[in-house]
């Protein structure tokens, strides 16, 4: 159930929309996209109402879930040209679409396979490729690089920062907080049926306390040296670092430096580590991971 949620995504960015099991994420997408009719309140999907007119809002989106929507025993060429179909194109120009989508994907070699002998990112990308049959103004993806291996992940997230390049808006659920952090310019993170906390990645990671920075020194000697010049709130002395609170700001790490200098100390190494968005997400929800 959700409760009284409030989201704007302009045209042409993408919101992660992030919540453990449970928060509301597939209702949130299923009043969306008009599988669900809400209670109560407005959607408008790409400027139209959803509840006076759910056929235009089907129309202007394109929906690609976490698991493939594809035809195992049709070849890629197939799928895509089965989506022009129910586009109601004219076969020609479903003929066009298909041929520049496979081009697009990368999936012009394999277009005459049977979409059951892809790899995983293969069917992944032709997944979302039958999604652009019909040109949508707005995406949903639900994990899209679900099981996919890091390059085929990579490769997606590039076709994601392509469409968005263009003007498609894109509300993408994920399990990868990293792939938030990449591909989102804004993150709301659903609990318990609310939104709990919205921003960028940064704002939000900004937020959380915990940023430090470490430093690590040749010797002992050193590592006293600078521990006498610094204020560290944690050292190791096997492994010869010091701890700073800190938050990683160039002007920090220009003031750091300075007194280090005047010291006369010299660093080893010097690690920056600020909170990334599992920390954002275990501080709002108690758990970690989405």
């Amino acid at each position: 159930m959700l409760d009284g949620i409030d989201l704007t995504v302009p045209q042409g960015t993408i919101l992660a929309l992030l919540g453990p099991n449970g928060a509301g994420k597939t209702t949130a997408v299923h009043l969306l996209t008009t599988y669900l009719r809400p209670d109560s309140g407005e959607i408008r999907i790409a400027g139209v109402d959803a509840a006076a007119d759910p056929q235009s809002v089907r129309r202007a989106i394109g929906v690609t879930g976490q698991f493939s929507a594809l035809d195992g025993y049709l070849t890629g060429r197939e799928n895509l040209m089965l989506m022009a179909d129910l586009h109601l194109l004219p076969k020609a120009a479903g003929r066009r679409r298909a041929e520049q989508l496979l081009e697009r994907f990368e999936l012009a070699e394999a277009a005459d396979k049977a979409a059951s002998t892809y790899s995983g990112g293969m069917k992944r990308k032709l997944d979302l490729a039958m999604t652009l049959v019909g040109e949508p103004k707005v995406i949903f993806l639900d994990e899209p690089t679900t099981g996919l291996d890091p390059r085929s992940r990579r490769t997606m997230w590039d076709i994601i920062r392509e469409l968005v390049a263009q003007g498609t808006t894109i509300l993408l659920t994920t399990q990868y907080l990293e792939e938030a952090d990449q591909l989102a310019h804004r993150v709301a993170v659903l609990d318990g049926g609310r939104i709990v906390a919205e921003g960028t990645p940064a704002e939000l990671k900004a937020r959380i306390p915990g940023g430090h920075i470490e430093l690590t020194f040749a010797d002992r000697a050193a590592l006293e040296a600078a521990a006498s010049a610094l204020a560290p709130t944690g050292r190791d002395e096997d492994a010869l670092t010091l701890q700073l609170a800190a938050d990683g700001s160039v002007s920090t790490l220009r003031t750091l430096l300075r007194q280090l200098d005047d010291a006369s100390v010299q660093v080893e190494a010097l690690t920056v580590h600020t909170p990334d968005l599992d920390d954002v997400f275990f501080a709002l929800t108690g758990r970690k991971g989405a």
